[in-house]
């Protein structure tokens, strides 16, 4: 049996962090540390599910889960959140039921859309989740209208348009780049540079030494930060999201993470990627890396981390047990927000 992969330790120290974090910072670590240790539970569950045959397919956001969190936790009620693929996490901190994501999976007849959504692209009205869009970078576009609207309307919100490495190539990228820039609008570009496009690596993508510098030339500041590390993700999100409050217009921020699982539920990894990726990504684990630096903060005891693990196992157990127990949707509600009335029926000129 090989040793267990050694991960990169976090450069910062218990003072850094408390200045960073403010008063509750040892809250809010526990916080977080319990947020991702959930969501390395719900992304495993949920690609077991799918293997067995119980759910059509999962999009893990596993090596991702510090941006998620970090966004999660600096967004107001207000803001409004524009995902990629991986973003599940940042609606579930923001409040959304682990149980309605669970159904929403299914897609059976307690989900909001009644089973209508692509598989694992969910919404959530109440804490300003939009549905992914699936198409590549069209989310970006959405968000710059949302953004502009919220300005128009002077609203507190902001904005904030997740996307991958492989969405920076699309026309919605400069378009929205380009739009949010001259109109000086309340939004925040979240790039999660995992590095695969699903099977096209970054450096077969662009010529560019970074993905944030594509920002520069639509005027809008860019910063290329390291996604793995709590602290430095929950640092640039919180500059960026004060920056836009304030005024001050758009900014990208690209992380640079790891992607630790396949593109998907429907993707093999192992075809394209080089044979030492896997130790790669797992020693930039974020969910490791902050479990190391607790451990050594005495901020994690051995006996917490094993409870907080087996809460969140049960908890994702609770809400897939829930969600499964639900019946399928009715074919009734096939046609339901289709036509302005019941037994109403679509009609040509000639009928």
């Amino acid at each position: 049996m090989s040793a267990p992969v050694q991960v990169q330790p976090l450069p910062y120290s218990a003072r850094e962090a408390r200045a960073t974090l403010g008063p509750r910072w040892k809250k809010i670590l526990l916080a977080t540390y319990r947020w991702m240790v959930l969501a390395r539970a719900l992304d495993g569950r949920m690609l077991t599910l799918q293997r067995q045959g119980r759910i059509g397919f999962y999009g893990a956001a596993t090596g991702q889960e510090a941006v998620n969190v970090a966004a999660g936790l600096l967004t107001t009620p207000e803001d409004w959140i524009f995902p990629g693929l991986r973003e599940q996490f940042v609606a579930l901190v923001r409040g959304f039921p682990l149980t309605e994501y669970a159904h929403s999976i299914f897609g059976d007849d307690v989900d909001a859309a009644r089973g209508r959504q692509m598989p694992c692209h969910p919404t959530a009205r109440g804490v300003n989740y939009v549905s992914m869009s699936s198409v590549i970078g069209t989310q970006i576009s959405q968000a710059v209208g949302v953004a502009y609207a919220l300005r128009h309307r002077k609203s507190p919100g902001v904005a904030v348009a997740f996307f991958g490495d492989g969405a920076t190539s699309s026309n919605d990228f400069h378009a929205g780049l380009n739009f949010a820039g001259v109109f000086h609008l309340p939004l925040v570009f979240v790039c999660a540079n995992n590095q695969w496009a699903i099977s096209l690596p970054v450096e077969r993508q662009t010529a560019a030494a970074t993905l944030a510098g594509k920002a520069q030339a639509y005027g809008v500041p860019g910063e290329r930060v390291d996604g793995t590390d709590f602290m430095a993700t929950y640092q640039a999100l919180d500059r960026a999201l004060r920056a836009a409050r304030a005024g001050n217009g758009p900014s990208l921020v690209e992380f640079r993470t790891f992607r630790m699982t396949a593109h998907s539920s429907s993707d093999d990894a192992g075809r394209y990627q080089p044979a030492d990726w896997t130790v790669r990504a797992q020693q930039m684990d974020p969910v490791r890396r902050l479990e190391e630096w607790m451990r050594s903060q005495d901020l994690l005891s051995t006996e917490r981390e094993a409870a907080v693990r087996e809460e969140c196992e049960t908890e994702v157990q609770s809400a897939v047990r829930v969600a499964e127990g639900a019946p399928p949707p009715d074919p009734s509600s096939l046609t339901e927000d289709v036509y302005a009335s019941p037994g109403s029926r679509a009609r040509g000129p000639d009928s």
